[in-house]
């Protein structure tokens, strides 16, 4: 594993950061003798790598202005369909923030072109006040593979054993669809995000500490997953097919359509999976006596969870321009999987001594259906070109799943003889949920260098969980279960809030304030319990950047965040996973509020240092409680613990050569989390090293390679410890057909290391588990653009839906 990992930081050390929005524009005028050239694109460049920063259109006018840039050397790209490219040089210091360039004057192209294809090269991941961005499209290990896959590769993010996701080593995030959030709980996410495929995401937003437009939710931060829009004027598209062998084999199908003229942009998509799967987990328990430390016996289990199933999903929408100040669009969004899961599981229990006292074997049989269908209604005016503006949206989302499940159990003695008749438990847990939401930003600038933004939100969510349990022991008569539960969660949040941005020569202030008023009701309709909660709180967010000089920048910023329980995790139900460990959800379990602080430095637009300190109090954590006398373990969720972390991250982005650019990302953190569980005091740290390492190498005639990887020292999340975990990647593509088409070749996790492993103990807990999946696989993908593409991008003016995104979390493995 030393060796993997010392190959992969020789090819260089870690990733870019910018930070702090610069106050620095450009301005020009674009024209081809005495005639202005409209629609002409305006490309800034990195002056390094050649990078995308930003991109525009020219106006009627041939007029254009390109605004909150930071001081350093640009190169600015102009082109037209019809005359040859031009490039300018450009620089911003500090005493001059502005540049006017003279008339950028277009001669016409030597020969006529029947077509003219503009790629602009994006890095694999960019830094952006306040952001980190990673561009999907930009790695060829990307292609074929899951949202979730997506994720665990990206910097600073890790993804545990059950497909929950950390950001920095801390829990809590809050994940964005098209910056939506998806109002699922844990497990229904993960799902999700497993069915959901890279072929249909554009970029991964990575923010630790989101401004006050954004939901309160997420203690660690926010990603937004943005899917792909084709903003090109004309009809154009693009279809792609991917197959995936590891031990079982996937595959991957979407198509695209786009059309645009000056006043209406349509768009449609549609997408096909088939997925198939495996997890073989190992679990081994010690059962205490009364004083947690003498071994009262022990059970070891191994579960080959089996699982296939397939994918639908589709979008549908239209913008249209009312006028040159209103634009209206409408989103419709659908999600549809099926799939079966047929764990096995053998488990022994034994007595101090080791000696087996009797087995069982389980066999589930699990089939479900998910439905996610969203519409959203978009509504944007622009008042002036001052940059004031209104947008309004009007969001509908509606989950439902279906779970049938069938757990037979069969008793075996210390010999291996059946002792008893087959116990078979039934389940059917039908779910539905319905979330309205209403949210509308406003936008005002005082001046160039003053801007206040405010805005409102209230989102209703209703949701109704029913299951019912019957069983039978040997004859084939069913008997009704205690376990049967019917659970409705109704949720309420309204929101309000302000943003004040002054920009001061060399200092940059971002100050925000949040209001979140909660108020939810739970029933348990069988027993005629409830709970009823109704808080609210304030989030302040405030951000300070300093540009000393050049090549130093610095930002202080601070946010306050919250974490609601997930609604899965409220729900009451039993869900068993087999004979001798079940989950259970509890209504009781109180929110968690964190506080942030981070501390950065940029050195020459390429080397960036964070130091961060939060403290999250409350925190949501998952148990593992044993019945000691029974042999039998659940799962849960408590308020049991308060969490400090402290951090340093250092990010590097610097080309090598021109061919060859090297991105890595490290982080050194400590958790330390300390509370007490049933009397017994709880105090577990660790100080623990992640890092990702990306190298993309960029050829003649069109093809390209990635070598990359990641590695995670042993890390504490809860009380559960995990192990150290790496895994290595490689793909290479080649564009063909004239450019039009992709082919990708890529190969995961080489070494087939990527296996979870850990341990938790605790009180009367010891419990040490490990989990291997078909994660080395070998995928080939083919893409192809069609239609037409020479008419630069128009200025596509998008709903403020695009803003927010995610709290149920849909069905189906993967």
């Amino acid at each position: 594993m030393k060796k993997i990992f010392a190959i992969l930081t020789a090819f260089g050390l870690c990733a870019g950061s910018a930070f702090g929005q610069g106050t620095g524009k450009i301005t020009g005028s674009v024209a081809s003798g005495s005639k202005p050239v409209e629609a002409a694109t305006i490309a800034l460049l990195n002056v390094e790598d050649s990078s995308l920063i930003k991109q525009i259109p020219s106006s009627k006018t041939g007029a254009f202005t390109v605004e909150g840039l930071a001081t350093g050397k640009y190169i600015l790209r102009v082109t037209a369909v019809g005359y040859a490219t031009k490039y300018s040089n450009v620089e911003l210091t500090a005493e001059n923030l502005s540049s006017n360039l003279a008339e950028i004057e277009l001669a016409k192209a030597n020969k006529a072109l029947t077509e003219v294809v503009v790629t602009a090269k994006k890095p694999m991941i960019e830094q952006k006040p306040g952001k980190t961005i990673v561009n999907v499209d930009a790695s060829p290990s990307n292609a074929g593979i899951s949202a979730l896959d997506l994720l665990e590769k990206s910097p600073g993010i890790s993804v545990d054993k059950d497909g929950n996701v950390n950001l920095r080593g801390k829990s809590g995030v809050m994940i964005l669809i098209d910056g939506k959030p998806s109002y699922l709980s844990s497990a229904d996410l993960v799902n999700m995000l497993r069915n959901m495929q890279s072929n249909n995401i554009d970029q991964i937003e990575i923010m630790t500490n989101p401004p006050a437009r954004y939901d309160a939710a997420g203690n660690s931060g926010i990603i937004n997953i943005k899917t792909k829009k084709n903003t090109t004027r004309g009809t154009n598209g693009n279809a792609s097919v991917t197959y995936s062998q590891g031990i079982y084999g996937r595959s991957n199908n979407n198509i695209s359509l786009n059309h645009r003229n000056n006043k209406v942009n349509i768009f449609t998509s549609y997408g096909f999976s088939r997925y198939e799967g495996f997890n073989d987990l190992r679990i081994t328990r010690k059962f205490l006596e009364a004083d947690k430390k003498t071994v009262a016996g022990t059970a070891d289990q191994i579960s080959k969870p089996h699982w296939f199933g397939y994918n639908h999903n589709a979008k549908v929408g239209v913008d249209y321009n009312l006028s040159k100040k209103d634009v209206l669009g409408v989103v419709v969004n659908g999600n549809f999987s099926n799939g079966k899961e047929d764990p096995f599981s053998t488990s022994n229990v034994r007595d101090a001594e080791g000696r087996i006292i009797y087995s069982l074997r389980s066999e589930n049989d699990n089939a479900y259906t998910f439905a996610n269908i969203s519409s959203n209604i978009n509504y944007k005016h622009t008042f002036d070109s001052s940059g004031k503006e209104i947008t309004a949206d009007v969001d509908h989302v509606y989950y439902n799943k279906k779970n049938n499940t069938l757990l037979t159990t069969r008793t075996f003695d210390a010999h291996g003889n059946q002792n008893a008749a087959p116990v078979a438990l039934k389940g059917i847990f039908p779910s539905d949920i319905n979330i309205y939401s209403f949210k509308s930003d406003y936008v005002h600038p005082f001046s160039k260098t003053m801007k206040l933004e405010a805005g409102v939100k209230t989102s209703i969510v209703k949701t109704d969980n029913k299951v019912d349990y019957t069983r039978n022991q040997g004859s084939s008569q069913w008997f009704a279960d205690d376990r049967s539960n019917h659970f409705l969660y109704d949720e309420n949040i309204n929101a309000a809030y302000l943003t004040l941005t002054r920009n001061m020569k060399k200092w940059n202030v971002i100050a925000g304030l949040r209001l979140e008023n909660t108020i939810a009701k739970g029933t348990q309709v069988k027993t005629d319990s409830s709970f009823e909660r109704n808080y609210t709180n304030l989030f302040p967010n405030l951000g300070i950047g300093y540009e000393a000089s050049i090549k130093h920048q610095f930002n202080l910023s601070y946010s306050r965040r919250i974490n609601r329980p997930d609604y899965d995790d409220l729900n009451p139900f039993t869900f068993f996973l087999d004979s001798l460990t079940y989950g259970q959800g509890n209504p009781y379990l109180q929110p968690q509020l964190s506080n942030n602080f981070e501390f950065t430095h940029s050195f020459n637009r390429f080397l960036t240092t964070t130091l961060n300190y939060s403290q999250t109090n409350n925190v949501i954590t998952q148990l593992l409680k044993q019945d000691t006398e029974r042999k039998i373990t659940y799962q849960t969720r408590e308020n049991v613990s308060m969490m400090r972390q402290y951090g340093l991250t250092v990010m590097v982005n610097k080309p090598v050569t021109k061919w060859w650019n090297t991105n890595v990302f490290v982080n050194v953190f400590n958790n330390h989390y300390t509370g007490f569980y049933q009397a017994d005091p709880i105090d577990i740290q660790f100080t623990s090293l992640q890092t990702n390492i990306n190298n993309n190498f960029t050829f003649k005639n069109g093809w390209s390679a990635e070598l990359s990887g990641f590695y995670r020292s042993k890390s504490v999340d809860g009380l559960l410890v995990a192990r150290e975990m790496y895994a290595v990647n490689m793909g290479v593509s080649k564009q063909v057909l004239k450019k039009k088409g992709t082919v990708r070749l890529v190969v995961r996790d080489i070494f087939y290391t990527q296996i979870f492993s850990g341990y938790a103990r605790y009180s009367d807990v010891d419990v040490d588990l490990s989990s291997r999946r078909d994660s080395r696989q070998v995928s080939l993908g083919f893409t192809y653009r069609f239609g037409k593409t020479n008419f630069a991008p128009a200025k596509r003016k998008s709903g403020g839906a695009s803003d927010e995104q995610n709290r149920v979390k849909g069905g189906g493995n993967g």
